[in-house]
């Protein structure tokens, strides 16, 4: 292309050679050869209202035009609109067309792209022309994606959480109004790989979408969500999302035609559009944390494998970091709408989404509705740490090289001082690493009470070389080997996803080290420390790893790698020994601020009108914590007692006081009845109207309840009083104390006995016995444990075995050892006896009295007696319903139970239940 050329000919030519790049055959009208591609673009074809610059045919029939203007006129395209859609709607000279669907206005540079069979056809900026294959199914009446996407069906919202439904609801609204970017914004473990693959799932099956990229930028976030992928099962289908769609995760430079979902990380991809060899290495790095040099990066062109069609969707993982410098130009090649996900977005990411949000669902949502953990902080500050230090000239010192750890001893010229920051890269003082091990390790009885292991922690160190030298002194500071501590890194000898494996499932490693493998992305839901021995320059970053340890974990999980914890997973505790929480600003803050305050003390501030953000924010994370520990039934009880109000939903209430967002969202809706308010006043409104909201679920009767929960859960370890061993044996004062609690245990059972169904039954209507339901006894228990909790079933057995012979074993199970303990109070039975002992005794003697009579019951009907006998041993009482459940429909239910003892069936029941409670 000569430099003399006028303008027009310089954007016809760039427009001919990208027509030709992306499969199409350039011909002048005079010059058409039908067989020489199947798509041609025929130069100034006639028409109507004059000659088009190009018409695109594809096999042989008109599809579609291109307007053509000069580079200077690029941002004059969106006005010639009007004159490319009258050459689309115009008769072609010779042919009876309908009017083309696709239009092109470009000047070679800049191109816009219009599909006039959308629903309401909009132009849109892409990187080149699309290929003619690509417009074969209009050939054959297909309707376009923008249309099909008007036909998603309703979201089955079945194993979805209230956050997952907002979030593809809202996204599939975007798309229905041909929004070309959204954001998704969601907490770190509230599940935004899950929610994607399910809007994926929704777009392969009902919108028709052909092929949807999922864009990640580290090779372990691929293997998570190709995990995802093959995990996933539709709450509509029984069968695997790998069952109905082939996920390809790109190992090579080879992209499937058959696959549906292609799983690649960005600099794979980017690597095959520019046709080169991929540095395996650099799979593995966080764009976040990789110092890019300031260089202009190689444009990026169009590359005829990978055309710019071949991605419906392109989903974006981790986005936040994901968009920006090299690789925006190359997520902009493609014609694909772009959603991404994020726990963590900034002014840029909303930005690059066109403020487009279509999920909001922070930190403190995620801790109100259980999703999340909250954190507390604990600070370590080392004289070093904090002001650096200096080494005297003439001072004979180790020098290490950073990547052989070879060392050479050698003397200073001259003095050397150096700051806090530069520990660990410049200067590596062991010192000041050892003393903040040996504090962590001091002081984890103070930071997690009653422990007898170390929680799972996980360090973040500065360097490889940094995780080197910590992992030796925490496993001399602790007196532990190998195994106990180890290193997560991608350079690690040790295969990384093998420690991983054991870190997150096994007891040991305790503890791990990392610089950045684990900062993003990695579920390993035990973690309950995080222990900062780098500063964190990025907030973002930060955030990020911040959720490695906001996982929610069941007590049972916990349990298994963690033996000594007594509750599920309620908080985590970041340990700050760099100063990490006080350099930087962040959006998810401690939400315990009120550490030294009771929480009998916070739950009266809040009803009694206090209006400190700090006190409902504390209260809200003391609430989220108990939350995890309680039972279902206590769940019921706080409901009951908060008039329908849930534990969750009141947490939601204290932080939805202070929250900015919904305090405007409140205001927006109060200047619609008084419009004429000022804003400061409608802004006090709306959160006074909040506060007041939060407050009206507390009263004097539910916060006792409060506090008789969290004393059932809690225990307090007095760590400050020391004790020593004088004696092993029973003490003289041991029998007195024993009859204290039994008459403790009697005098509350006489206090209670007109309250209590089942204890009225016991003192007042021995003969109704037989009535005594399991749910019953479940009351008394559940009641005692609350308001009584020293004198709970089993130290009450073992005050009895002090005094008195007592007959059969202390149960295992609280409910019977209850029932056994009534009765023995009542003075049914004369000494304390194990329920299932009473209830053998009196099967015997019916059974006695039954087959001296007329009566004897053959071997099927002993063995179901005997199924009856044992079922009211734990049960207390048999209701005819009991019989189509366990244990019993296994073995044939009521129906089996009828054919063996006909119409004496009621009888039997009715007198085991009377015979066995005697």
């Amino acid at each position: 292309m000569s430099d003399n050329q006028n303008p027009e000919q310089k954007a016809r030519d760039s427009i001919d050679k990208k027509l030709t790049d992306s499969g199409w055959k350039v011909l002048n009208k005079n010059e058409v050869d039908w067989n020489a591609s199947r798509g041609i673009a025929v130069k100034e074809y006639s028409t109507e209202v004059g000659p088009a610059d190009y018409v695109l045919f594809v096999n042989k029939r008109p599809v579609g035009i291109i307007e053509a203007k000069k580079n200077e006129e690029g941002h004059h395209l969106t006005v010639v609109e009007e004159q490319a859609g009258e050459y689309a709607t115009s008769k072609l000279k010779y042919l009876k067309n309908d009017p083309l669907p696709f239009i092109y206005e470009s000047t070679g540079k800049l191109t816009r792209y219009t599909d006039q069979r959308d629903p309401k056809p909009r132009s849109r900026q892409v990187f080149s022309f699309h290929r003619p294959e690509t417009f074969a199914p209009y050939l054959k009446k297909e309707i376009s994606l923008r249309e099909r996407l008007l036909s998603l069906p309703e979201l089955k919202t079945e194993g979805l959480r209230d956050c997952q439904i907002m979030a593809i609801e809202n996204l599939e609204r975007s798309f229905k109004d041909n929004r070309p970017k959204a954001l998704v914004q969601m907490a770190t473990g509230s599940g935004k790989t899950y929610t994607a693959v399910t809007f994926i799932y929704r777009l392969l099956k009902y919108a028709d979408a052909k092929k949807i990229l999922f864009l990640v930028d580290t090779r372990n976030l691929g293997e998570q969500a190709e995990q995802e992928f093959m995990a996933y099962m539709p709450n509509d289908d029984n069968r695997k999302f790998t069952e109905l769609y082939n996920v390809q995760r790109l190992r090579s430079n080879y992209i499937s035609s058959d696959s549906q979902v292609c799983i690649s990380t960005i600099q794979h991809l980017y690597s095959i559009l520019k046709g080169e060899e991929l540095d395996d290495e650099a799979e593995t790095q966080n764009p976040a944390e990789k110092d890019w040099q300031k260089k202009e990066p190689l444009p990026v062109v169009y590359n005829e494998n990978i055309p710019i069609e071949e991605f419906d969707f392109i989903v974006v993982d981790e986005c936040h970091r994901s968009i920006y410098n090299l690789w925006q130009q190359f997520i902009d090649y493609f014609d694909s709408f772009l959603i991404g996900l994020t726990a963590t977005p900034d002014k840029r990411t909303f930005g690059f989404f066109n403020e487009n949000v279509v999920s909001e669902y922070g930190h403190e949502e995620a801790v109100a509705d259980g999703v999340n953990v909250g954190y507390d902080v604990y600070t370590i500050e080392t004289e070093i740490t904090k002001n650096g230090s200096q080494i005297k000239a003439k001072e004979f010192v180790d020098r290490r090289e950073k990547l052989t750890r070879r060392k050479r001893w050698e003397q200073l010229d001259e003095d050397y001082t150096y700051a806090g920051n530069k520990l660990d890269r410049d200067v590596v003082n062991p010192s000041q690493i050892r003393n903040v091990v040996r504090t962590f390790r001091d002081k984890l009885p103070e930071i997690f009470p009653g422990r007898e292991e170390v929680p799972k922690t996980l360090i973040f160190a500065k360097t490889d070389s940094h995780a080197d030298d910590i992992i030796q002194i925490v496993r001399e500071e602790f007196g532990e080997g190998n195994a106990f501590c180890k290193k997560v890194t991608y350079k690690v000898e040790e295969d990384p996803k093998s420690v991983l494996s054991q870190f997150r499932n096994d007891y040991n490693p305790r503890i791990a080290v990392t610089v950045d493998m684990i900062a993003t992305g990695t579920d390993v839901k035990p973690l309950e420390c995080l222990l900062f021995m780098r500063d964190v320059k990025s907030r973002n970053y930060f955030e990020q790893m911040k959720g490695r340890g906001t996982r929610t974990m069941g007590f049972d999980d916990l349990k298994k790698v963690t033996p000594s914890t007594i509750s599920a997973k309620t908080h985590f505790v970041i340990v700050d020994a760099v100063g990490v929480t006080k350099n930087i600003k962040t959006d998810s803050r401690p939400l315990e601020r009120k550490k030294g305050i009771s929480l009998k003390a916070l739950l009266e501030a809040v009803t009694f009108g206090a209006q400190d953000e700090d006190l409902y924010i504390s209260l809200a994370s003391r609430l989220a914590r108990l939350n995890k520990q309680i039972t279902e039934d206590e769940r019921a009880t706080f409901a009951e007692k908060a008039n329908g109000k849930d534990i969750s939903a009141a947490i939601r209430d204290l932080f939805s006081a202070y929250n900015p967002d919904i305090i405007d969202a409140r205001a927006a809706g109060i200047k619609q009845q008084q419009p004429q308010m000022p804003e400061q006043e409608l802004q006090e409104q709306a959160q006074q109207e909040l506060i007041d909201v939060a407050r009206s679920t507390f009263s004097g009767e539910l916060n006792e309840y409060i506090e008789n929960v969290r004393r059932v859960h809690d225990q307090i370890i007095d760590t400050v009083n020391l004790d020593t061993v004088l004696r092993a044996e029973w003490d003289k004062d041991a029998v007195v104390k024993a009859d204290e609690l039994i008459s403790d245990f009697k005098a509350y059972m006489e206090a209670n006995k007109d309250e209590i169904t089942a204890l009225n039954i016991f003192y007042n209507q021995p003969y109704q016995r037989r009535d005594v339901t399991f749910k019953m006894i479940k009351e008394v228990l559940e009641k005692l444990k609350l308001e009584r909790p020293h004198i709970a079933p089993s130290r009450v057995w073992q005050a009895y075995e002090q005094l008195e012979k007592v007959s059969g074993n202390s149960p295992k199970n609280e409910l019977t050892a209850l029932v056994s303990l009534i009765r023995r109070v009542t003075e049914i039975d004369p000494v304390l006896t194990a329920y299932d002992l009473t209830v053998n005794r009196n099967f015997q003697d019916w059974v006695f009295s039954k087959q001296a009579g007329t009566l004897k019951f053959n071997e099927d009907q002993m063995n179901w007696l005997r199924m009856i006998k044992d079922y009211v041993s734990t049960s207390f009482h048999l209701e005819l319903e009991d019989l189509d459940y366990t244990p019993f429909d296994a073995m044939g239910g009521r129906g089996r139970m009828y054919q063996l003892f006909g119409n004496e069936m009621n009888v039997v029941i009715s007198e085991l239940n009377e015979a066995l409670a005697a």
